[in-house]
């Protein structure tokens, strides 16, 4: 397949913005099914052949799932991109306008055209697990801060004036639990109907120190281990992968992670490897031998994170669960 020609597309909540490359042509469209239709005519009539398209949009989350599906179900070569990725792609840009963006991402896609993975629709169970795992943490978060609220009102104010908050707040966190109860129901229904989700699950949380949450989301964000090779990649990606930081003679840094990073799997990571060095023989003597030898105790965790992440892949790909060697080693 070779492309010849790119489609950029800016999305917005009721508009898409539609911009071909070489043909320097532009139109605007409803972000509804109709538009879709009115977009793929249009761009087939200013087409010789739709399979030397390549249509690039940024991914703007709820606002470009119908048009990816759509895409997707008609058989367009389509790829979505970080909005970072394009914002650093331009260089110095001054002002913002929908027509300019759509031009700038079909510029982008263009030039990288021939090292582009094309995008491919995410299953069914795990767009659904996604939502769920993301409506469960805002609503843990919300109820956390309820419970600090409690705390401080109670701490500082006497109990007669407290009253009336805490009873008003505390009804509020019954409710947070009603529904992360549901939410978490509602995620095991899930997992228990789809047999590579389930048997996956089962394979990671076999791992000491990796718990449901983590396995959850490890399977979400790898979109059931399909979306990386191996993890070196997802390391890079969650910011667990130490880069150099030197440039000719004068500049010598210490190699460090990127903050350019998924900052929840990289946090559940984080409490994995803090609970590993607890109850996980080999990874606590493998800490202390390291930080008894002077050794930075966030590099060694940082290590024990990325130990925690090839392990997790390696239990998926051969599909066996982990062995414990430790138990049977003289």
């Amino acid at each position: 397949m070779k492309i010849l020609e790119t489609a950029g597309i800016d999305v917005s909540k009721k508009v898409i913005d539609v911009y071909l490359y070489k043909k320097g042509i532009y139109c605007q469209f409803e972000n509804d099914l109709k538009g879709f239709k009115e977009m793929g005519n249009w761009l087939k009539r200013n087409l010789i052949a739709i399979d030397d398209l390549l249509v690039a949009l940024e991914h703007t989350g709820l606002y470009s799932y119908n048009l990816s599906n759509y895409l997707a179900e008609q058989d367009f070569n389509y790829v979505i991109l970080p909005a970072l990725e394009i914002k650093r792609s331009t260089g110095i840009a001054r002002g913002k306008a929908d027509k300019v963006d759509a031009k700038r991402i079909a510029l982008y896609a263009y030039e990288k055209r021939e090292r582009i993975a094309l995008g491919k629709r995410s299953p069914k169970n795990i767009i659904k697990l996604k939502r769920l795992l993301s409506l469960r943490e805002r609503i843990v978060k919300q109820r956390a801060g309820y419970k600090a609220s409690i705390k401080e009102q109670l701490e500082m104010l006497p109990k007669k004036e407290a009253e009336v908050l805490v009873k008003c707040q505390m009804k509020i966190i019954k409710s947070f639990d009603k529904e992360v109860d549901y939410l978490e129901n509602e995620i095991e229904k899930i997992i228990e109907s789809d047999e590579k989700i389930k048997t996956q699950y089962k394979l990671i949380t076999t791992i000491k120190g990796v718990g449901a949450q983590t396995a959850l989301y490890m399977i979400v964000v790898t979109e059931g281990f399909e979306k990386f090779d191996n993890w070196r990649k997802f390391a890079s990606y969650c910011g667990t992968a130490p880069f150099p930081n030197t440039s000719g003679s004068s500049i010598r840094g210490r190699t460090k992670v990127s903050s350019l990073a998924n900052k929840k799997i990289k946090s559940l990571l984080d409490l994995c490897a803090k609970s590993s060095i607890q109850f996980n023989e080999e990874m606590k003597r493998y800490y202390t031998e390291r930080v008894s030898r002077q050794k930075n105790k966030m590099s060694t965790i940082n290590i024990i994170r990325n130990k925690i992440l090839a392990r997790i892949f390696a239990v998926v790909k051969r599909e066996t669960p982990y062995v414990d060697l430790m138990k049977y080693a003289a």
